[in-house]
């Protein structure tokens, strides 16, 4: 019985140490594509699509810049845009996003909100995408 509970309490000590010391960026906020809808209707709000530009020319969200995340030129390009102002990025299906939304966090940015599942479920949602 001593060995249960001793085994219990060890479990969760391990528990509420793991989840207390998990990062928490409250910069980053992922979104549906409902809720990406909404914030299109923002003033100020900074859009990005950071797939390749191949990717982009096979169609994109309206109004949203291309910038390449895999481009050698990706830190300095980001570097270009307000910082304090919000950001919504997006990629094909959420890989590079989310890895970029943290780049943006690092570098400055106050608020990045990034677009679950990317393009792939934006489109798959029923949303419209400009296609060339």
């Amino acid at each position: 019985m001593k060995k249960i509970l001793y085994f219990s309490l060890l479990v969760c000590t391990m528990v509420l140490v793991g989840c207390k010391n998990e990062p928490k960026n409250d910069a980053i906020q992922v979104v549906t594509s409902e809720e990406m809808q909404a914030l299109l209707e923002m003033d100020n709000v900074q859009l990005l699509d950071v797939r390749t530009p191949e990717e982009y020319a096979e169609g994109y969200i309206p109004d949203f810049q291309n910038i390449d995340f895999l481009s050698p030129t990706f830190d300095q390009d980001i570097l270009k845009l307000d910082k304090d102002k919000p950001v919504i990025l997006y990629c094909r299906s959420g890989g590079r996003s989310a890895k970029c939304a943290q780049k943006m966090v690092d570098a400055g940015f106050t608020k990045v909100y990034d677009l679950q599942g990317g393009i792939s479920k934006w489109e798959h949602d029923g949303f419209e995408i400009v296609q060339p």
